[in-house]
Parts: structure tokens; sequence; C-alpha cells
């Protein structure tokens, strides 16, 4: 023998050794995890999705017995032909099998006989792995089983969970094993990728799935990630925004399973008095506010993206970001949730199933299903890789999945002009930090600002509408014939149906306000109820316009100004906007205000800080506008919501606590927050008669009436010039 022999041949008798130990390591960590489980445990089957133990641990034994020892070991004798029958998944190819339903049926074999066809097909493996090296067929089946049985690994811890969450013992599955609790929200970056043409997929060299080829080329449009997933925390701010209450978040058929089976809170979440508990691997405990959100179906990720202002990536922009060299910074990219994306489950281009049985392995399920990525806690260390595709149907919800957000790089594509980005940018460099209230008002706001206007704790929408409906004879009586009602804002509530209903001799109506989906909304709604009527919206800021529209400019203007928004205004920007309201309405204007009265805090404070959360969630609601509009990366449960009554300025105001010292980026420019720091979104002015008077004559503008409730007192004024 050669010296060159000799180190082939030691070469051979490694390779065979290592694939030997290979072979024995996965399937000791099977056994390994099902050990601490009763022989009543693995029996059992929780539901249709989920299986025995016992099946898990005699299918991957099967596999090998099928597809390696019967075709590849001459003489390999089968442990038992009916067990073909009992664990054959879903290879239709090699026959009939028990259905996936009734796996649970099978008390026999026992989990004994179980562990006894194991150890059969282990000794036979052995056997073959010793031998003659394997033809390259049966290395890539025995690279295959391999993966399988570790895909299987974590299919019984997903599965045993759902199995001991339906006991009301909540028995764990193993003790909780010491580590550091996250309760504090590491703060949340957008990392900006740049796109173009990318390429993903697998290779032609090292073990891949199917699926996972072949490797090919896509363009992305340059994309931001978020460089961690989102935590419980983060979802609880969801769910107390009524997340799971409203459909307008949610893709149909979610919504269907929201009504149908009740879904308020992720899987084996549960509401302990004032916080919440989920059912884990080691038993019931609490919620911890930093560890990522579990347990999740594709329809709660798309949901809570869509809340959040952004959307679930696509699984080539998560491939991308994930080849980048260090990652790009991404955190927790794998070994935490599986991370939803927004593709679904297809053929890439060039797949080409397999000949025979094996050739089912993927891809008779690319139909109706969504790819996840990253792996999870449960993952078997070392099986996935950047290009795994993991699948599941949007409604799975036992899957140890969770969400990881993307949006679109817009801040790239702003206009040098764009007004809300000038706004924010100075409110936010300001020693204290601001934020224009005007904003609070795009669909979504003004959506959340009709639904406060219902809350019991508000009463300025009650009050002022059941004084309109008093005094509205009276103010129609002054409109001249033909006159155009002007609403700074986009209206179309009750209040403004109130003057129409009352004053038939109004001809046209101009609603003014900064959200073209409102004004939309606006448009359609009062068209709809009063087709006589000419409507004339005008997209801009009513503190800033400078013409009315040209199908009411000949009208006489009735300016209508309702709901004590002129409250948000400080004193003298009050009196700089009734000016400028006058210079638009023109000669002979007149113009109806309803601002709130001074009280005391008792009433004041409820009215922005409701029990039910909503005055929050519209809060709140400014900095999913920013994340959206302008591409920023505000974290929403970094911030709470505060209301406070200044009584030296006379003022109600509304406030965005910083929960953490963090930074935040927006079009392009950073902003750092200490710890209680806080936004000023909102000032809400409480007049007395006398001051509001004032204002408004200074202002040029004579006041021909006013009008107070009881209490809670309100006041309504009529403006002439």
């Amino acid at each position: 023998m050669s010296p060159d022999d000799l180190h082939a041949s030691e070469a051979v008798q490694a390779s065979v050794a290592r694939d030997v130990e290979r072979y024995q390591a996965v399937r000791r960590r099977t056994e390994a995890i099902a050990a601490p489980l009763s022989a009543e445990d693995q029996a059992a089957q929780s539901m249709a999705d989920a299986s025995p133990t016992k099946w898990h641990r005699a299918h991957t034994t099967w596999f090998f017995e099928t597809f390696l020892l019967i075709p590849y070991l001459d003489g390999y004798a089968v442990f038992d032909p009916r067990f073909g029958y009992l664990f054959n998944s879903y290879y239709e190819a090699l026959g009939p099998r028990q259905p996936r339903p009734a796996r649970g049926m099978l008390t026999r074999p026992s989990t004994a006989e179980v562990g006894a066809y194991r150890a059969h097909v282990d000794a036979a493996m052995e056997g073959l792995l010793s031998g003659a090296p394997l033809l390259r067929e049966a290395r890539e089946r025995l690279d295959l089983g391999l993966a399988h049985e570790e895909q299987h690994q974590e299919l019984i811890l997903m599965d045993i969970l759902h199995l001991l969450a339906q006991s009301p013992l909540d028995p764990a599955y193993q003790a909780q094993p010491g580590r550091r609790v996250q309760d504090a929200l590491d703060p949340e970056r957008f990392v900006p990728f740049e796109g173009g043409l990318v390429e993903i997929g697998a290779g032609e060299t090292g073990f891949a799935f199917d699926n996972e080829r072949p490797r090919h080329k896509t363009y992305l449009a340059p994309y931001r990630l978020s460089d961690r997933l989102v935590t419980n925390g983060e979802w609880i701010a969801f769910i107390e925004a009524g997340g799971y209450a409203r459909p307008e978040l949610w893709l149909s058929d979610g919504w269907a399973r929201v009504v149908d089976e009740g879904w308020a809170a992720p899987l084996y979440w549960r509401q302990e008095g004032d916080g919440w508990s989920a059912m884990t691997l080691t038993g019931r405990r609490p919620v911890e506010r930093g560890e990522p959100v579990s347990h999740v179906s594709y329809y709660e990720a798309a949901a809570y993206a869509t809340w959040s202002g952004r959307r679930l990536p696509t699984e080539a922009e998560w491939e991308a970001a994930a080849r980048a060299p260090g990652a790009a910074g991404l955190r927790q990219l794998h070994g935490h949730v599986w991370q939803w994306t927004s593709s679904s489950y297809a053929a890439y281009p060039g797949f080409r199933p397999g000949a025979g049985a094996l050739g089912e392995y993927n891809g008779k399920f690319m139909i109706n299903q969504m790819v996840l990525r990253g792996g999870c806690a449960a993952t078997p260390p070392g099986h996935t890789r950047t290009t795994y595709r993991n699948f599941f149907h949007p409604e799975k919800r036992w899957v140890f999945a969770g969400v990881r957000l993307a949006d679109d790089a817009r801040v790239l594509e702003l206009s040098s002009d764009n007004q809300f980005r000038d706004d924010v940018v100075a409110g936010l460099s300001a020693r204290r930090k601001t934020l224009p209230s005007k904003y609070f008002y795009d669909a979504e706001g003004s959506r959340l600002f009709e639904a406060i206007c219902d809350l019991p704790e508000y009463y300025l929408t009650r009050t002022e509408t059941a004084l309109l409906r008093q005094i509205a004879p009276e103010i129609a009586a002054r409109i001249p014939d033909g006159a155009a009602l002007v609403e700074f804002g986009s209206g179309a509530s009750v209040k403004t149906r109130i003057l129409l209903d009352a004053a038939p001799q109004l001809s046209a109506y101009a609603p003014i306000d900064i959200s073209q989906s409102a004004l939309d909304e606006a448009t359609v709604a009062i068209e709809a109820s009063y087709p006589s009527l000419t409507v004339a919206p005008l997209v801009d800021d009513f503190t800033r316009a400078l013409r009315l529209p040209s199908a009411v400019a000949a009208c006489v203007a009735v300016g209508f100004f309702p709901g004590s928004t002129i409250g948000n205004f400080p004193p003298l920007e009050a009196e700089d906007f009734l000016r400028r309201a006058g210079e638009l309405l023109g000669d002979g204007a007149m113009m109806v205000v309803g601002a709130d009265v001074a009280k005391s805090a008792e009433v004041l404070i409820p009215a922005y800080d409701d029990a039910q959360g909503v005055t929050a969630a519209f809060n709140l609601n400014i900095l999913v506008r920013i994340n959206r509009e302008l591409g920023g990366d505000f974290d929403l449960a970094g911030f709470a919501h505060r209301a406070v009554w200044n009584e030296q300025e006379s003022r109600v105001e509304m406030h965005l606590v910083s929960a953490t010292a963090q930074r935040v980026t927006i079009a392009g420019r950073t902003f750092d927050f200490a710890a209680g720091e806080t936004i000023h979104t909102e000032n809400s002015y409480k007049y007395r008669p006398e001051a509001f008077e004032a204002i408004a004559r200074r202002a040029g503008w004579t006041v021909s009436r006013k009008w107070e409730s009881i209490q809670p007192a309100f006041g309504v004024y009529v403006l002439t010039r």
C-alpha cells in the first residue's frame, strides 16, 4: 500500500466515523427531548396539526428505514411491515397512511415498542454507515434524513407545549432554567439597505432543502429592517390600543379568525389581574415585556405591522439583510422565534422537485402558506441557514413565531419642501420637544378623535352638540341666502349637520383639512346626505390657507370652527388664526366658534386621559404617522401618554413621555431622549368668556352673540366682521 493509498484509507475511515457520530448525535437528541415525557404524554394528540411525541419518534425512524435501509442495506429485515401505514406522513407514492388527525388514536404500538423500533433501526443504520462509503444518492438521503429528524425535534416541542397548555394544571415540560429576565425595552433601530439586484437562495454546494434552490437574482427597492424583534411589551400596547377589535387593521381572512375564534392576545396568553401570563415549556409564568413576542399568526403579525405604521419584510429582504457584513447590526436574527415574512411560499425560478417519493418533501406544499425565516429557541443548533425557508399556513399560532418589522426607505423620497418633516424636525430639535397638534388628524387620528368624542369622560362634544341643537335656529337666522359654510377641519360630524339642517339656504360646503383621506371621507358623507349642496374640499393647513376653493369664492362665507379646537392654540396664535381666518373668509363674513370654558381639574383631566385609553392611542398615533410618512423609528411601547392641567396657563397639556433613554431617527436626523423626557403634543386652552372675547376683538372680529351651557360650561360665539 502506497502512502497515498494509506492517506485515502484514513480519510475514508474518518468520514465513516463522522457519519456514525453525526447520526448517533441527532438520534440521541430526539430521545433526550422525549425523556421528560411520560408514556401518556407521548401518546396524546391535542389537535389535528400536532402529532404525538411517540409518533414523531417512530416516523423519523420509519424515514431512515424506508429511504436508506431497505434500498441500501442488503439483508435488512423490516421491523414491522405494518409501520409503513402507521408512520408514513404524506408520501403519496408510498401508499396509504394513518389519517393525520387520528394519530393520537394509535395506542399501539406502545412507547416502549417505539423505543425498540428505534433501537432496531439505529443498529442497522450504524452497520450501513460503518460499511463501504455511501453512494452519492444515499449520502444525500442521509443528510436529508438527519435534517428531517431535526425538524421533528422542533415540532415535538411545539406540539407538546400545545398539549400541556390544554391542561388546567398548567404542567411544565421542564423546570424553569436560570436565565436573565429582560423587562427593559431595548430601543429599536431601523437599519437601511440599498436593495438593488441581489442574489438569494442556496448554492449548489453543501446541504440545503430543495425549496432553498436554485440560487437566483431578484430586485429589491431600498428598504429598512428593524434591528430587533417585536417585544411582548409592544404587543401589550397593541392590545391596549384595541388591536384585536379594529377590523381595519386586519386582512379579511384574519379578521374572520379573530371573530370566529375569539382571538384577543397571542396563543397561550391569559390576563392575570393587571398583567398577562403565558404558558411556556417551563409552565405558566408572567409575560416578560422585553422578550420577543411569540405564538402569533401571520394574520396577527400583519395587523400589528399595519397598526405600527410598518410592514412585514419579504423573505428576499430578510435574506439579503442577513447576508450583509456583520449582518448590519441586526439583532435576534436566529434562534429566538421564527419570523413571519410577507412572502407566499412558492417555488423559486427554475425549481424542480426531485424524482420519486422524496420529491414530495417540499414542493407539494407550495400553496396557501407563508414563509418564515430565522429559526426559534426550539430549533436544533446549527439546523438553520440564512437561506432556510420554513412555511406555515397564515392562521397557525402554535408555531414559535414572532415579528420583525420592515418599511420602505421613503425618507429618501421626501421632497425638499415637506412641511410635515420640517415641523417635526423643528419641534424635536427644540430644547423642550414639541409636535404640532394639527398633525394628529390623519385618517386614523380622525377616527380615534371621533371615538374620543363618544367617551363618557369627554364632555366637550356632547355639551357643545346639545348647545348647538338649542341655538341652531338663532345661528341660521344670521346666515344669508346662498352662503357657503367653510369648516376649519374635515367635518362631516353631527355638529356640521346641525348647521346644515338648520340653514337650508346654504349653497355650498367647503371643509379645509391637511389630511386628504379625512377630506375624502367627509366629502363622500356630506354629498350622500345633501345632494343639492355643492361640496368643495380644500387640502391645506387651515391655519395657513390663502384662498377658498373657486366653487365658493363668490359666496358669502360662514366659518365654522367647533370642538374647542381654538383651544389648541396659545392666545397669541389663536388671535393670529382668527385674523387669518377673517382674511380668508373675506368682508361681511361670519364665524361660529366653539370654545371650552375653564373649570376644575377633576373634570378636565379624565376628558384627556380616559379609562379606555383611547386618548392615549390618539396621542401615540402621531408617532405612528411619523414612522409611516417620514421613515421614523419611534418605538411606540417606549412612550406613554400623559395629561396635566396647567392652571397658571389655563390649559390641559398632552405629553408623550419617554420610558427610557433612547434615540430616534427621523428623515435622516437623530434625536436623543432622556428617561422621563416628554414631547409636548397638544395644548387645550380653557378660556373664560371675557378672555376669548378680547382675543376675537384684537383679531378684528366683533362678538355678535354668545351662549354658554350649564355645567360643564362650554361657550359658542358668533363673530362678525
